[in-house]
């Protein structure tokens, strides 16, 4: 399952960033609180609807790191799954699309615990010195599990297309 995945933040970034969906710009929306910067390049799917209200989260595994503002062609091989405070707020693993360099991974299995280990442990520990915030880390699921968690995001939005979120900025 192939996706466009909007990069706002690059992989070792501490800054979070924020695009708003109506008008494209890219805001800064808050600094990290820990030293840890991203493990990946990190962003969204445009035309999903994830249960928070949002696009759905993903990260994908680039060798080289781009802007915010970029998109990305990629295609789903797993998802790691977590709660915040504020609900369910899984992340969705992607690796470049029409890459023969990426062929051999097709699902979690393929990526080596060397690459998913840091991004498991920046996600159990991203916010902990963040007032307020919390994680319940989850773990790792396959490509058939991620790309059902997107499938049913699509129909979501189509199906209620007023429940996204509007911008957080104007």
């Amino acid at each position: 399952m192939e996706f466009d995945v909007t990069i706002e933040i690059p992989k070792g970034g501490r800054n979070k960033y924020e695009v708003d969906h109506e008008t494209g710009k890219v805001y800064l929306d808050r600094y990290l609180y820990t030293s840890m910067g991203y493990p990946a390049d990190y962003g969204y799917i445009d035309g999903t609807l994830g249960e928070d209200g949002d696009p759905l989260d993903a990260m994908v595994l680039l060798p080289e790191s781009v802007f915010p503002g970029i998109i990305v062609r990629a295609r789903i091989v797993g998802m790691y799954t977590m709660t915040d405070e504020a609900g369910g707020d899984d992340k969705l693993l992607c690796v470049p699309a029409g890459d023969v360099r990426w062929d051999h991974i097709k699902d979690i299995s393929d990526v080596s615990e060397f690459e998913l280990g840091p991004i498991s442990h920046f996600f159990e520990h991203y916010k902990d010195l963040e007032p307020g915030k919390e994680v319940q880390p989850g773990g790792w699921v396959g490509r058939e599990a991620a790309e059902k968690v997107a499938q049913e995001a699509i129909d979501r939005l189509a199906a209620h297309p007023e429940e996204a979120n509007e911008p957080s900025r104007g």
